[in-house]
């Protein structure tokens, strides 16, 4: 099961043809919603939206919505305030679904080299790692293979340097691959 943002809800439109080939023979539901950020996907879990659900891995990437600034100028949030809210996210899913594995994602790289939100994203990063247990929670970091070697998002990859394309969404599926086929067939944890 995905959960995520626009990018995650991507897979129904640009990486369609990826996500038929990898996880529509999984049976895997895409529960990614443009515009998300960690609050919103606390308040789908609290009511109700993983009920009933028994995936064996959940796939996990939100928060770059709360990076950067609003419309008018003001900080989206602060790192701390995303951290703390990814947190909370991670800890949801896992209490309402224990048996489930999570894959936590690197919140990917988006804009310019220099875009302030770089250097957010790479703090967020930093600290959501420390949330891998080396059991029930895998983090993953994947952003590198999004990024040319001079560390630009290449428009072929992602045209408005934040949503992937169809190229953009088989790089994620290729690289996420093996630690995801590592991760179902794994046994579930005993209750």
């Amino acid at each position: 099961m995905f959960i995520g943002d626009s990018i995650t809800d991507g897979w129904r439109k640009g990486g369609l043809q990826v996500w038929n080939a990898f996880y529509a023979p999984r049976h895997a539901p895409n529960l990614g919603i443009g515009g998300d950020r960690p609050e919103h996907v606390l308040w789908r879990i609290e009511h109700g939206e993983l009920d009933g659900l028994k995936p064996k891995v959940v796939v996990l990437m939100i928060g770059t919505n709360n990076t950067g600034k609003e419309k008018d100028g003001s900080p989206r949030n602060s790192t701390a305030e995303v951290i703390e809210g990814v947190t909370a996210v991670v800890k949801q899913i896992r209490a309402k679904l224990p048996q489930s594995k999570l894959l936590l994602l690197a919140v990917f790289p988006r804009g310019a080299v220099d875009a302030p939100q770089r250097a957010q994203i790479s703090e967020i990063n930093s600290a959501i790692a420390r949330l891998d247990d080396g059991k029930m929670i895998k983090f993953l970091d994947i952003g590198k293979v999004f990024l040319a070697d001079d560390g630009s998002i290449p428009k072929t990859i992602m045209p408005d340097l934040l949503h992937p394309n169809r190229q953009g969404y088989q790089l994620w599926a290729d690289a996420m691959e093996p630690a995801l086929a590592a991760m179902l067939k794994q046994p579930r944890a005993a209750r």
